[in-house]
């Protein structure tokens, strides 16, 4: 794996992500963020917070492996969330631990969520952006 996460000593130990990627692959790998589209283009959980991350990861993981990767290879996340208040985090860890038992993985790697006015539609309520980085 060309990742190493890890919470180095003096930072906290965060269950959703880890501190710090480390990355000694050489081919980068730059996801566009991904919202709550199936393959045709139809919106997943409209109105449904959750739902709608757990696809966001789903379709973050389908771009990884059409880039050859996993979410082994992810070095960095940014999630960006309509309307964004802090009692909104249940939902989104819910759906984050949806995609991972769907995948059959944590995906922990550095993170950053960003609270935005809206998206490209009013339906969409959240996008993420991966970047990995590949042997």
């Amino acid at each position: 794996m060309a990742i190493s996460l890890m919470d180095p000593d003096g930072l906290p130990k965060i269950d959703a992500y880890r501190q710090v990627a480390v990355a000694t692959g050489s081919k980068l790998v730059f996801i566009a963020g991904q919202v709550a589209w199936d393959a045709d283009g139809t919106t997943v959980g409209e109105g449904d917070l959750a739902a709608q991350v757990e696809q966001c990861y789903l379709n973050v993981a389908a771009a990884l492996a059409g880039a050859g990767g996993s979410f082994d290879d992810v070095a960095k996340l940014t999630l960006y969330v309509v309307d964004w208040t802090p009692d909104k985090m249940p939902l989104v860890m819910e759906g984050i631990g949806r995609a991972a038992a769907a995948l059959g993985v944590t995906p922990v790697p550095p993170g950053t969520l960003l609270g935005v006015a809206a998206l490209d539609v009013p339906e969409h309520l959240v996008e993420v952006e991966a970047t990995a980085v590949l042997d």
